[in-house]
């Protein structure tokens, strides 16, 4: 499976997957620092912090290529386990700030995660667009689709 990604205005992104397993355990692989460290930055190593409360904040370092990819947030509602958001800042981009809203869609043994970012302008969206995003979350999400196998 792939991901798709939309750009349904000038402010937003879209991205859907579909991933071999249930709900309950897509959720807990997205919201739990045992769970992200394995898979969230492409598979590589990663520094994970997380309080997963509303007003809680969230940093993941990734390692990779002898360079540190720092990203970080805070969480601003969590309906588990069917949505969350959350704000989503790249360290050195800081100031340019997306709201990230993930809803997780249960079909039998199979679960779609469907995220919609939106950013304060188009010029923000584009430049995430711009920035290998798409092959940075096609690459991550492989990494969890083998994670899931292991602890599904």
């Amino acid at each position: 499976m792939s991901i798709t990604v939309t750009t349904p205005t000038d402010r937003t992104i879209g991205m859907s997957r579909t991933f071999a397993a249930p709900r309950d355990v897509v959720f807990a692989a997205h919201t739990q620092a045992e769970h992200l460290r394995h898979w969230w930055g492409r598979g590589n190593p990663m520094d994970v912090e997380i309080d997963f409360t509303v007003g809680g904040r969230w940093r993941f370092v990734e390692h990779a290529d002898g360079e540190q990819h720092a990203f970080r947030g805070e969480f601003r509602e969590i309906n588990a386990p069917h949505t969350f958001t959350w704000t989503f800042e790249y360290e050195p981009m800081a100031g340019h700030i997306a709201v990230e809203r993930f809803e997780f869609v249960e079909d039998g043994d199979r679960t779609t995660v469907n995220c919609t970012s939106t950013f304060d302008n188009q010029a923000d969206r584009d430049g995430m667009l711009q920035s290998g995003m798409e092959t940075g979350a096609e690459e991550s999400y492989r990494a969890l689709d083998a994670y899931l196998v292991k602890i599904s």
